[in-house]
């Protein structure tokens, strides 16, 4: 499947299960590990696993299955799924990690578009 449209599947399944501050950051020019990076806040550690389930059923729909899933009794859980990695994170573990800021020469995309096409705009 083309990343993009993982991309869109990812922020629309966290969006609609109220993930917070959904970021996506392209980082193919600074890493070998991946093209984009996803990072989501959860209000919990039940609702980390409650996004990072949506997310999964929602690939695995489109027949799309990660290629690790690592942190799943933590503050951050991470689906692999090669071109995209997803992080989520309660709000805590977000602040320390502080991923957004360690990534910050990436490429941040702008969401507003991608969300709207799956509504129907």
């Amino acid at each position: 499947m083309d990343t993009i449209k993982i991309i869109d599947i990812v922020a629309n399944a966290l969006n609609d299960k109220k993930a917070i501050d959904i970021n996506v950051i392209g980082v193919e020019d600074l890493t070998v590990l991946t093209e984009y990076f996803v990072i989501a806040t959860a209000t919990s550690s039940t609702h980390v696993r409650s996004l990072a389930d949506e997310v999964e059923d929602k690939l695995s729909e489109n027949g799309v299955t990660p290629d690790h899933i690592e942190g799943r009794s933590t503050g951050w859980l991470v689906l692999d799924y090669g071109s995209v990695i997803v992080h989520i994170f309660t709000k805590d573990q977000r602040e320390f990690y502080n991923l957004d800021k360690i990534w910050s020469d990436g490429k941040l995309l702008d969401l507003d578009n991608i969300l709207k096409q799956s509504q129907g705009d």
